[in-house]
């Protein structure tokens, strides 16, 4: 790294007000973010994914990889033994960005999906030290163009200020098709993506987030949104995914609850409490795969199928945008 470094962070902490005027200064100077002798030159952000039988459950995962490539200075991504092409598959993104490490997945930790974790964590063992983020993405993860400079200003802004450990994403959790987003309280609106290069740092549970041993990270919002795929597919693809997820949640696959939901060949995507239309743009990364889908499922998002006290609850969320009794696996300061 050059010994070049930016103070304006090393001392003291700034208020929102002063972060503000510090982001809309950057967004007035792009000379700023563009010269590779400035300021941003000697920051760096690694990307991280891990990703195991991509092709065989048709994973989003090279739209994900790509989406971030124009934010990372370079991309960490960790092959799980897999039944498929999935190493083809990667090798066929054309970046010299991109760094392909192999992994065999532990086959006795599955409950909680704990073996997530554990490859996410060796993933971001493989980042280079010279990185100051380290920007994760899941295989069905993707993130909008949109959001480039955004997320790239966040970092540098944040870059020296040491009490921030990562950057808190909104989401948006796509559902059976890519016309439909999933509004209720069931999923999770925010979640760490972005965390400084800290080993100390690591996956938490499923690798949904993270945290320092058992203590909540202190994160700063971006304003940037994490569009989820997961859950769009076509529902005979859909089932055979939820087949395989459910081996790495359950101890055994004798359990009664496992085979109850393994039963089946078609996935029902009718079994929602509340779904709304999305009227915005996907990802460019997105387009092919969006033109080339194979299925139809017509939903009636009408009716709202919940509780009294989920009723309440999501009225008030809407009304005021803030969620009540939400499970926050992060600190924001």
């Amino acid at each position: 790294m050059s010994g070049l470094q930016p103070t304006i962070f090393n001392q003291y902490p700034f208020s929102l007000l002063m972060e503000s005027y510090y982001l809309s200064f950057l967004c007035e100077k792009p000379s700023i973010i563009q010269g590779r002798n400035t300021i941003l030159s000697i920051m760096k952000i690694s990307g991280f994914t891990i990703v195991r039988n991509a092709v065989l459950y048709d994973y989003p995962v090279v739209e994900a990889i790509k989406s971030i490539l124009p934010v990372v200075d370079e991309m960490i991504v960790l092959v799980g033994n897999s039944e498929d092409n999935t190493d083809e598959l990667i090798r066929s993104i054309h970046s010299d960005k991109i760094k392909i490490h192999h992994s065999v997945w532990d086959e006795n930790l599955k409950k909680g999906g704990v073996v997530l974790a554990i490859e996410t964590d060796k993933a971001f063992q493989l980042i280079s030290p010279e990185s100051d983020w380290a920007f994760y993405i899941q295989a069905d993860e993707v993130i909008h163009e949109k959001y480039h400079d955004t997320i790239r200003r966040t970092c540098l802004l944040y870059k020296d200020d040491k009490r921030v450990e990562g950057l808190l994403f909104n989401y948006l959790h796509f559902y059976g098709t890519y016309d439909y987003v999933a509004d209720s309280r069931k999923w999770y609106h925010k979640e760490v993506r972005i965390i400084r290069n800290d080993k100390g740092i690591h996956a938490y549970r499923d690798a949904q987030g993270f945290r320092r041993g058992v203590k909540k990270i202190n994160v700063k919002p971006v304003d940037a949104m994490v569009y989820h795929y997961g859950w769009v597919k076509n529902p005979r693809k859909m089932k055979e995914k939820l087949k395989k997820i459910q081996e790495l949640w359950i101890d055994t696959i004798d359990d009664p609850t496992n085979i109850e939901r393994r039963a089946g060949e078609i996935f029902d995507f009718n079994a929602f409490d509340s779904l709304k239309h999305f009227d915005g743009e996907h990802p460019s990364v997105m387009e092919k795969r969006i033109e080339d889908k194979n299925w139809d499922i017509d939903l009636d998002i009408s009716k709202k199928k919940f509780s009294i006290k989920e009723k309440l609850l999501y009225w008030y969320e809407k009304k005021t945008g803030k969620r009540l009794f939400d499970f926050r696996n992060y600190k924001i300061i």
